[in-house]
């Protein structure tokens, strides 16, 4: 990666180390959410507080790391439902709550990435555990989405001759093989590596294909 956008991860890395965590809550129930509230402000995190889905859902989606305490029975959306519209956002784990025990959905959930399943009444220890559990997976979500938009950030720079050059080098292409392929000579297969090295921060060939299999295979968080 280039300086600049090594320096802008970095300080993008800082504010989201040191950003205080956000604790949503969606649950119909007012004592509920109440009570969650005051646990999660004790605990030190920002709580937010929803009566539904679609209130929630009503909400700009939030920068900073992040989990939701979700209801799995709502007036409006289920839990699963939610949970489902939800998908793809990785950097805000799911702790479901229900009010009685039912096997089926909680599989459901966890299969779909909830982190923990806790019937009602809980405990506090367990359900604050789970939170810092869930915060450290949001941090981790962020983190990873801020490498791999200065990634792509560096990437862009790369000529579309450069591309060539490293998708097959990145395959195991000797820079002879490169240049019969290309039609191009070694000495200039050697200087568009050495430029994509350059570009993308790297400097062994190992890092390079690392970088190039999280281009091409990780998925985009918007």
């Amino acid at each position: 990666m280039n300086a600049t956008s090594l320096a802008m991860n970095r300080s993008a890395s800082l504010a989201v180390s040191h950003a205080t965590p956000t604790v949503f809550v969606v649950d119909d129930d007012v004592s509920v959410r109440e009570s969650l509230e005051l646990l999660i402000e004790s605990a030190g995190w920002e709580a937010e507080v929803f009566a539904s889905g679609q209130e929630f859902l009503a909400r700009p989606r939030a920068l900073t790391p992040s989990c939701l305490v979700l209801d799995v029975v709502l007036p409006d959306l289920s839990g699963c439902d939610l949970q489902r519209l939800l998908s793809d956002r990785a950097d805000m784990p799911i702790i479901f709550l229900t009010g009685h025990a039912d096997v089926p959905t909680t599989v459901r959930a966890m299969k779909a990435g909830a982190v923990e399943f806790f019937t009602k009444p809980f405990a506090s220890d367990a359900l604050v555990t789970a939170i810092r559990s869930a915060i450290d997976r949001s941090c981790a979500a962020l983190q990873e989405a801020l490498e791999l938009r200065s990634l792509r950030e560096s990437y862009a720079t790369v000529t579309p001759r450069e591309r060539e050059v490293m998708a097959l080098v990145v395959a195991g292409r000797l820079n002879k093989q490169v240049a019969g392929e290309l039609g191009i000579s070694e000495i200039t297969v050697k200087a568009h590596r050495g430029k994509v090295m350059q570009k993308m921060g790297t400097r062994s060939l190992a890092q390079l294909v690392r970088l190039a299999e999280r281009l091409y295979l990780a998925p985009v968080v918007n």
